[in-house]
């Protein structure tokens, strides 16, 4: 009897742990009129997302330089970690979206040719928003990232801050003017190729694209008042290369009263870094979400 009764708790627990997992979806197709590729995306369903008849809020998660809408999942584990966070209760059940960024820096291309943000603000997030059971209201929609994801999430949010309520930025690829001017030749065409300019070099850098969406600069050009309509976590490694850049934000924030936390961990720019950062990072943006 007490053999039985041991093996039926455990079953249980199994159950309900298994319960709890929410459904992974990869590498869907939206189709655009603004760019001239189809664009993917991955998503993560909350447990109950096809058992009840409720909408969720959602987080619009951006990956990083030379990875796609699969990288959160596999490498991120962002499954996994938004389960445990909806099972303890610490954040409440939201849907998380993953789109493929290429590395486009999430930004319109200085020549015109790959109008990524216009895509993403004007056709993906209303089509995602009545494909999917989402409460479509700045309140319930946030936005993260990590490094160029990061430096995205910042950006999208500071030029649409009617749209996010939070912004979840783990070592973002914010760099300072300083920083791009000296950076070399092969780092700039490497990384920055048909985005800022092509083959610019030094002070030429520093363009007009480049200052529309640095958010260094943008947090001067854009109201106060609309940037603390936006909940900001920033969050850096000590062993970041990217260290500057987030520091400096950090403290022109400060100086400009920008509410937002700031965080320094131990770390570097790695996904054992940026897993342990998600979990609060979306605790963070769950405050928003509730009332």
């Amino acid at each position: 009897m007490k053999s039985f009764l041991i093996t039926s708790i455990l079953l249980l627990f199994w159950a309900q742990s298994f319960a709890q997992k929410g459904k992974v979806i990869e590498s869907l197709i939206f189709k655009s009129t603004i760019v001239n590729y189809p664009v993917k995306y991955s998503v993560c369903l909350p447990a109950d997302y096809e058992t009840s008849q409720r909408s969720y809020p959602v987080v619009y998660l951006l990956h990083g330089f030379s990875d796609d809408e699969t990288g959160w999942i596999q490498f991120g584990e962002a499954g996994e970690i938004a389960d445990k966070g909806m099972a303890e209760g610490a954040f409440p059940e939201c849907i998380l979206i993953m789109p493929d960024g290429k590395v486009s820096w999430y930004i319109n291309s200085a020549n015109g040719k790959d109008r990524w943000e216009d895509m993403f603000i004007k056709e993906f997030i209303p089509q995602i928003e009545k494909e999917y059971r989402i409460r479509a209201k700045k309140e319930f929609r946030a936005i993260g990232g990590l490094s160029m994801g990061g430096y995205g999430a910042l950006g999208l949010s500071m030029r649409n801050p009617d749209l996010f309520s939070s912004c979840i930025a783990l070592s973002s690829a914010t760099f300072s003017d300083e920083e791009i001017v000296h950076q070399s030749d092969e780092q700039y065409t490497a990384f920055f190729k048909n985005i800022y300019g092509n083959d610019l070099k030094s002070e030429a850098r520093l363009t007009t694209t480049w200052n529309a969406n640095n958010p260094l600069h943008l947090i001067n050009s854009v109201p106060v008042e609309k940037l603390n309509s936006i909940r900001f976590y920033i969050d850096c490694g000590d062993d970041d290369f990217l260290y500057k850049g987030n520091s400096l934000l950090h403290i022109q924030m400060r100086d400009l009263n920008i509410h937002h936390e700031y965080r320094v961990r131990n770390g570097g720019h790695s996904w054992s870094y940026w897993r342990t950062g998600l979990y609060d990072g979306l605790k963070f943006a769950g405050e928003k979400f509730r009332r």
